[in-house]
């Protein structure tokens, strides 16, 4: 996605009523993809006029955003089914299973609520990427080119009064029908987001004890202290109830982060060294290993060669991640920042659907959380962000003579007893600094050398 203005590594995003998420522009972006999407279609799955499936986390601006949408895409002849509040691994879902021609979940995901984002799905429920995300950006620049429908051929919109529901049930399908989890608590926490309603009933449908926090969405409190980015306040819950493992959510819901019984955070990668040992027990790992990101840990990566399977490494993103799975027919991937995906069941990251995975792993095999610890130990790794101001040149910073040299430096001083990841965030308007060392002095040092070099270029 380099160079694209609008789209960054995970859809559109940016400030809500700023420069991008500002309504006139959303109504164009609504009609850009309806035009691409229809006129790269040879056919549509069904009669009529094309379909778009619409979802939204709980967001205050998600109510403008949503309604800009709508009026772009009915524009140009769609119709608009919405979906409401709902997780985007929900929206991916709910795109095939309603035969839609496209999907659309407002969201910006881990970030605070005064941004908002746009990502989409293709009919399969897979991240919009390749020549579409060009075309629809060329269109709304030009919206001249724009092709709008007449008046006899314009769009409706249609609440999906069941959504909730039939995800609900395509999630409990994951695990085996006879599986409860009576006498087991769980503390969930929603980051009052776009699950706060659904991630507690399936546990507690499933016959968990459920403790709920992040579950008071207001509009403004999405993320805040809480949820998969601020897994703290799940931990003291965890304690504080007793429970067995705690589950953490992001604001759309596509990310894990769990907390055993004492408190500690397991990583993304941690749940898919667990689970990559579980499924080739049973025979059921496909691709002959895991696919995960350039910024899962060097210790993860040995514990995945121990077991004779191989590791491949894409750059930072889901649909990276996803992209390299279809292509190898893997069947496990996922990001040690908690996207997970388990392709057998789903197209994208499912925070939910993965939860249930590994509580399904640890009752089968009568296991406390915090014994996946045991499963390797990870390097020392730590990561800084450096914000940018507003008019930086994230590239000239990054190829400036300081940061290379700082770079340079210390990846030969650590050899392969370490790594060095300098990149700057698809997200938001930061550069991330990672460095990683089997010597954690090692590591410390060269994370302050590279971030005091980029803080001189910026």
């Amino acid at each position: 996605m380099a160079g694209m203005k609008y789209f960054g590594t995970d859809g559109i995003r940016g400030e809500a009523n700023g420069e991008v998420l500002r309504p006139e522009v959303v109504v164009r972006i609504g009609q850009a993809a309806g035009v691409v999407v229809r006129r790269k279609s040879t056919e549509f799955r069904h009669k009529g006029k094309p379909t778009v499936v619409i979802g939204k986390d709980t967001r205050l601006s998600g109510y403008m955003i949503e309604a800009a949408l709508q009026a772009g895409f009915t524009s140009v002849g769609f119709t608009c089914l919405l979906l409401g509040p709902l997780p985007t691994p929900a929206v991916a879902m709910l795109t095939r299973s309603l035969r839609a021609d496209l999907g659309v979940m407002i969201t910006a995901s881990h970030n605070p609520y005064s941004d908002n984002g746009i990502k989409m799905f293709t009919p399969d429920g897979i991240k919009l990427n390749g020549g579409y995300v060009e075309e629809i950006e060329e269109l709304i620049d030009n919206p001249d080119r724009i092709p709008l429908v007449g008046a006899d051929h314009i769009g409706k919109a249609v609440r999906v009064e069941d959504a909730v529901g039939r995800y609900m049930e395509f999630v409990k399908t994951s695990v085996p029908q006879s599986l409860r989890f009576d006498g087991i608590k769980v503390v969930v926490d929603c980051a009052h987001g776009a699950s706060y309603k659904i991630a507690p009933r399936i546990f507690w449908e499933l016959g968990a004890q459920v403790i709920r926090i992040g579950s008071e969405p207001d509009g403004f409190n999405i993320n805040r202290e809480v949820g998969a980015t601020s897994p703290a306040a799940l931990g003291r819950a965890v304690v504080q109830h007793g429970a067995q493992l705690g589950v953490a959510l992001d604001g759309d819901a596509d990310r894990l982060i769990l907390v055993d019984e004492k408190g500690d955070v397991l990583d993304g990668d941690l749940i898919i060294a667990a689970m990559a040992q579980y499924l080739k027990a049973q025979g059921k790992l496909r691709g002959g290993g895991v696919v995960a990101t350039v910024m899962s840990n060097m210790g993860f990566e040995r514990f995945i060669e121990a077991m004779n399977l191989k590791l491949v490494r894409t750059p930072v993103g889901d649909h990276h991640v996803e992209a390299a799975m279809r292509e190898g027919d893997f069947n496990l991937g996922g990001e040690q920042s908690g996207h997970l995906i388990f392709r057998d069941y789903a197209t994208t990251g499912d925070g939910i659907l993965a939860a249930l995975q590994v509580l399904a792993y640890l009752k089968e095999r009568d296991l406390q959380a915090s014994q996946l610890r045991g499963l390797y130990t990870p390097w020392p790794q730590k990561m800084e962000n450096i914000k940018l101001p507003a008019d930086s040149d994230a590239a000239a910073v990054l190829a400036s003579k300081g940061v290379q040299g700082a770079i340079k430096a210390a990846e030969e001083a650590m050899g392969e007893a370490g790594r060095v990841l300098v990149r700057k965030s698809g997200t938001e308007p930061l550069i991330r600094v990672m460095v990683e060392a089997e010597d954690e002095a090692a590591m410390q040092a060269h994370l302050a050398a590279i971030k005091e070099s980029v803080e001189k270029a910026v």
